[in-house]
């Protein structure tokens, strides 16, 4: 049965870069599930979907079809043959996405789409309510959070790499505290703290120091199972 790392917390809060790290390190698929619900409001937005109507949305989400490939390390998506890059990253894609993943048949959808990966093997999984809603049995689960500063650092400086910044850190920081109470008051599936995951806070560590924690938390059974599987 294939393992499943599951990580959750806010935006910003060093998610992905530890995700894909420690998926590196052991061997497992990367799983950006935040990146499903984007793609969700991008196709919205596509094809002229009111995306405040929880109807229009509701009748819209069973007619997205994502084709979702292991490559290089993580699970990539494809709609329609084509990857959608840095077309589900801008910040109107982020004004759209929060509002759009408290409707329910959205997040179905979703969840069905994360929980048939593990036909591909070991998974580690970030996102919002991985460890509450859709792998909440996993013995590996983490909860990281920091600080909203230091989270709009981050995210501001993701966004300047990315050639897409067009908010100050101030406005990322705003942004970033408007998703936080979205998500975490929305009706289904809530972002929050999972009874029994880890809460990991990594304002003040580095990236490596974070993914430290991450691998000593592991089950025991899962490091012996790891170690002589990579020969580590």
């Amino acid at each position: 049965m294939s393992r499943v790392i599951a990580i959750d917390g806010p935006s910003g809060a060093g998610k992905s870069s530890v995700s894909k790290r420690v998926g590196k390190m052991l061997g497992f698929l990367h799983v950006d599930s935040g990146a499903l619900y984007r793609i969700m409001t991008w196709q919205c937005l596509l094809n002229g979907i009111d995306t405040s109507s929880t109807d229009a949305v509701a009748a819209f989400a069973s007619k997205v079809n994502v084709d979702c490939v292991p490559r290089g390390g993580s699970i990539v998506y494809f709609i329609n043959g084509q990857e959608p890059g840095d077309a589900i990253r801008t910040p109107e894609i982020n004004k759209h996405a929060s509002p759009l993943a408290t409707v329910k048949a959205v997040r179905d959808r979703v969840t069905a789409w994360l929980r048939d990966m593990v036909r591909f093997g070991d998974l580690i999984v970030e996102g919002r309510d991985i460890t509450t809603a859709v792998f909440p049995e996993s013995p590996a689960r983490f909860y990281l959070v920091a600080s909203a500063e230091a989270r709009a650092e981050r995210r501001r400086k993701e966004e300047i790499e990315k050639g897409i910044a067009n908010q100050s850190t101030e406005e990322v920081k705003r942004s970033l505290l408007a998703r936080d109470a979205i998500d975490s008051t929305r009706k289904h599936a809530p972002l929050k703290k999972a009874d029994g995951a880890l809460e990991i806070d990594s304002t003040y560590l580095t990236i490596e120091e974070t993914v430290q924690t991450v691998l000593d938390a592991l089950p025991a059974d899962w490091k012996h199972e790891i170690t002589a599987e990579t020969g580590a």
